[in-house]
């Protein structure tokens, strides 16, 4: 049975099997050797996302054959949604950094304690382009004003980094690392704060680089099956024989 990745996280991860997709992109290049399940929900915070928790992701029975084994990896994607400012139009949203920092913590805690052995990946919430934010709101906007901040934003993505030290485990700043590129709102960004196929693209270079870095790359894990090129052509069941 195939090892798999899950990825956790809003609506930047629910849309991440789309046409040019980060998660699309990792079940391709895995395509032989890992299932890339996708677990996205899109809005949710950290919050909700602790209400849910057990339902998502229930004890893995690791009995006869190995069946349901602990993934070998799970990306955690929250804070877009949290840091939604209170006195906005999405304020039902937001949760305070305090609190946010809190439920990572028991987010990577819950897995650590399910999966011992399964890599957790943090990803900070990206950067937001707020004068795009105000053209295409989510909900109506009387007040005009942005819903979300880049400068919120950050202070959840100095959050997560922090969190991820704290508990040993890999992080990918993605607030910091796009806004290195000069022309980021356009370039990764669709509407201020969803994702473009190149804001994609950076997700997925950065996810295999973090995952590399903890042992888990294409070439140190094995193919499921036999592959067409170690066939024998004058035998060719005797690859199915091992």
């Amino acid at each position: 049975m195939r090892p798999k990745i899950y990825l956790f996280g809003d609506s930047i991860t629910e849309a991440s099997f789309a046409e040019g997709g980060w998660g699309a992109s990792l079940a391709n290049h895995f395509s032989r050797t890992v299932d890339v399940v996708l677990r996205g929900y899109s809005g949710y915070n950290t919050r909700w996302v602790l209400k849910v928790l057990e339902r998502v992701f229930p004890a893995t029975q690791e009995g006869d054959g190995g069946i349901d084994k602990a993934p070998i990896a799970v990306t955690v994607f929250f804070g877009a949604n949290d840091a939604s400012l209170p006195d906005r139009s999405s304020g039902f949203q937001h949760v305070p950094l305090i609190e946010y920092k809190q439920n990572l913590h028991s987010i990577v805690t819950f897995f650590k304690k399910q999966w011992p052995t399964t890599h957790v990946l943090l990803i900070t919430p990206p950067p937001i382009d707020e004068d795009a934010r105000v053209r295409y709101p989510y909900v109506d906007d009387p007040q005009g004003l942005p819903e979300r901040t880049n400068e919120a934003a950050g202070e959840y993505a100095r959050v997560c980094i922090a969190v991820a030290g704290e508990c040993g485990i890999p992080v990918i700043d993605l607030w910091t690392k796009m806004q290195q590129y000069p022309d980021w709102r356009k370039e990764y960004l669709s509407d201020g704060l969803h994702l473009t196929q190149s804001g994609n693209r950076v997700v997925f270079e950065e996810v295999i680089m973090k995952l590399r870095d903890e042992g888990l790359s294409l070439e140190s894990m094995p193919v499921d099956l036999p592959l067409v090129s170690d066939i024998d052509p004058n035998d060719p069941l005797k690859a199915f024989q091992q």
